[in-house]
């Protein structure tokens, strides 16, 4: 299995970024902050060619469970979904969770939250593009 989920879109970045934020809020996730890495980087004078956007999002009750189950995932939280340009095309995408925690850790339980959550962000990300 890829370890990454990516989709192409249609839409413009800020487009993209505007309707991921709101598919975020619909299936119960809260968006904590998004990065606009163009922005920062050019700002320490450093360019990049392309917009890229990271949305740090997160469901409460899978984060606690996550935690429970394994405190040092903290290390993998909040989840992350990127949109950004590259070659022409508006990219959405992110690393599967169920690769990521499975990398990190082998405690009890935690293979299923990651799959539950797998299909959650996917689910955001299809409503979005």
């Amino acid at each position: 299995m890829n370890p990454q989920y990516i989709v192409e879109t249609t839409k413009s970045p800020a487009q993209a970024v505007a309707d991921l934020e709101a598919s975020v809020k619909q299936h119960g996730y809260g968006v904590l902050h998004i990065h606009d890495l163009r922005q920062t980087l050019a700002g320490k004078g450093f360019e990049l060619p392309n917009a890229c956007h990271i949305l740090e999002v997160c469901n409460p009750k899978q984060a606690a469970a996550v935690l429970a189950a394994d405190m040092s995932m903290n290390l993998a939280l909040p989840c992350r979904i990127s949109v950004y340009g590259d070659a022409g095309k508006t990219l959405i995408g992110m690393v599967r969770p169920t690769v990521l925690l499975a990398s990190l850790s082998g405690a009890a339980g935690l293979q299923e939250i990651a799959e539950q959550v797998e299909q959650e962000t996917i689910a955001i990300i299809e409503a979005a593009k």
